[in-house]
């Protein structure tokens, strides 16, 4: 498939930078092709921004980056009108979310109110500055990385922000011989440097349009809906997943069956997206939401709800 060959060419350039992150990476194509947005979340240090300017560098699309800060301003991200003196009037002055790529680096270090900013943009591809609408180009896409909640100087996203994000990945650690690969490929140079784009816009775009047409028998959209509606019924859950979420769910399976080089869906493609698409938009009982009792209330009803067992080929 034309589409999983693209996909590999993406994947293999981004691994000459990042190593031992291949799931991470197939995630993050399935986030990009599904129109949808990534929350990168873990402790510094561990490869986040690394990989958001890989993928970027690996696209030949407009790329930009924001450093989340206390002090930053809702119109240092969309931009603003200012008085021009020379021509005598208010001229738009576009801020960096006028771009393809959108790299939205310790966004929760910002304050709720610049947090917000992002809201209209991520979900209608649009920006309204003083009662004007800006459309946004397509391929819009934001990659946000985010510290651990429990560090000193960060804001928790409002559950509305979360909802925005199709997936919330965790970094993690490389074991021990994947840390001393990152050694020996950094001790001369940074391999990011040298790294060139692999896939133009228009190829980006006619892959996102693709994967709408991936298969998914109506037995697993039911699948997929009845593991939603767990999540609003589960005692342990004071408010589950959204209607947006349930659209995110189904574009996510199509895009990573599309990576992996299927026709259909199947059982095991949701099952494998669901902890990554569901933990972050569920909200505990309990109290804040703890990304590990979450995830395990995610795996609790992956359980509990019936697998289709039928032929799931187009008929």
């Amino acid at each position: 498939m034309e589409l999983q060959s693209q996909t590999d060419r993406i994947k293999q350039n981004i691994e000459k930078v990042i190593i031992g992150k291949s799931q991470i990476i197939d995630l993050i194509l399935t986030s990009l092709l599904a129109g949808g947005h990534i929350l990168l979340e873990d402790v510094p240090g561990t490869g986040k921004t690394v990989l958001a300017k890989s993928l970027a560098k690996s696209l030949d699309a407009d790329f930009k980056r924001i450093q989340f800060t206390p002090d930053l301003l809702p119109s240092d991200i969309t931009g603003l009108n200012y008085y021009n003196q020379k021509l005598g009037e208010f001229t738009f002055r576009s801020g960096p979310v006028f771009t393809n790529i959108l790299l939205a680096d310790e966004i929760n270090r910002a304050t709720p109110r610049t947090q917000s900013s992002l809201l209209e943009c991520m979900e209608e591809k649009q920006i309204t500055i003083d009662g004007q609408t800006y459309r946004l180009e397509k391929p819009f896409f934001v990659i946000a990385t985010q510290n651990p909640v429990e560090t000193a100087g960060t804001f928790p996203l409002p559950e509305a922000q979360l909802d925005r994000f199709l997936m919330q990945i965790g970094m993690g650690f490389p074991d021990f011989t994947e840390e001393i690969a990152i050694l020996n490929r950094f001790i001369q140079a940074d391999p990011l440097e040298a790294l060139n784009s692999v896939c133009s816009k228009e190829k980006l775009l006619a892959m996102q349009n693709f994967i709408k047409s991936i298969y998914i028998h109506p037995s697993l959209m039911e699948y997929m809906i009845s593991i939603i509606h767990q999540t609003r019924s589960h005692k342990g859950i004071a408010l589950g997943v959204s209607p947006r979420g349930s659209l995110a769910f189904l574009r996510a399976a199509q895009a990573y069956t599309a990576i992996k080089g299927k026709q259909y869906v199947t059982p095991e493609i949701i099952q494998t997206i669901a902890p990554y698409v569901l933990t972050h938009r569920i909200i505990l009982r309990t109290g804040f939401q703890k990304g590990a009792a979450s995830l395990d209330i995610i795996f609790e009803i992956l359980g509990d709800v019936p697998v289709p067992t039928e032929d799931f080929t187009r008929r």
